[in-house]
């Protein structure tokens, strides 16, 4: 291929970058540890490291007890990460949301999987672009 052909070609490919990053991992988690999920210390430790896996920056964690279940929310610079628990059908809902492309959130959620020891999960992916 001629020199000139292949400049053309990654100018197109430069071209096509998005204006605004965005990839949103999201998803429910079935029959997972009943203990974990009721426990917000633990939650809260396994949202720090699915950033740090994920490559984000922590801003902050938030969480709450409501009834047996447990919410946390971390903000990271990127954008959150969320678990939401039901320990008494043994559930969780969890997103991992990311604007950076230093980012990993599919790595962050999957870590999140293993640590609630999901059995069973319904996963979503949705780049959220400008193009």
């Amino acid at each position: 291929m001629e020199a000139a052909t292949l400049r053309n070609m990654e100018t197109l490919a430069l071209s096509r970058e998005p204006k605004v990053y965005g990839r949103h991992v999201y998803g429910n988690l079935y029959e997972c540890d009943a203990n974990i999920l009721r426990d917000e210390e633990k939650l809260r430790e396994i949202v720090i490291e699915a950033a740090k896996i994920g490559n984000m920056t922590l801003l902050d964690v938030k969480s709450w007890k409501i009834g047996e279940g447990v919410s946390v929310v971390a903000i990271v610079l990127e954008s959150h990460i969320t678990i939401h628990t039901w320990p008494e059908y043994r559930f969780a809902t969890v997103d991992v949301y990311s604007c950076g492309k230093h980012t990993d959130p599919d790595n962050a959620f999957n870590y999140i999987v293993k640590a609630l020891g999901a059995r069973r999960i319904e996963r979503g992916v949705t780049s959220r672009n400008l193009e």
